[in-house]
């Protein structure tokens, strides 16, 4: 075997082996993105920023310092000391409302105007082994 053809077969164990241990991480495809959110005719716009920090745009203009966190099935928002938690069971794929019952018992529509498809978690191809 040549160092040329060592590196290259390297280079691909290295390559699956990065490819098979990525996971996907609960509302990264949202990260950096907006996504309108209507409750009883109210729409607010909710900038999710990495590092679990938001922005909440009203309709009046104001904007309001949130943070957020999606884990075991939740998507919950905080803001000073008021908290709202979401069912979220999947990834938001751009321009598909969801339609989601608040811990406080309050319904919202939710619409990602955009998202970040390379977070989406993948399926899985069936191959040779299944």
């Amino acid at each position: 075997m040549t160092k040329l053809s060592f590196f290259a077969g390297i280079a691909g164990v290295a390559l699956f082996a990065s490819g098979a241990a990525a996971q996907y991480v609960p509302g990264s495809e949202i990260v950096g993105q907006t996504v309108q959110v209507e409750t009883n005719g109210v729409v607010n716009n909710v900038t999710f920023e990495p590092g679990g920090t938001a922005r909440i745009a009203t309709p009046s203009g104001n904007v309001v310092p949130a943070s957020w966190t999606a884990s075991a099935g939740q998507l919950c928002l905080r803001t000073g000391t008021a908290s709202e938690c979401f069912p979220y069971n999947q990834p938001f794929q751009a321009g598909q409302p969801v339609t989601a019952t608040s811990s406080c018992g309050s319904t919202s529509r939710w619409l990602a105007n955009a998202t970040n498809p390379q977070a989406a978690p993948q399926q899985r191809q069936a191959g040779e082994r299944g």
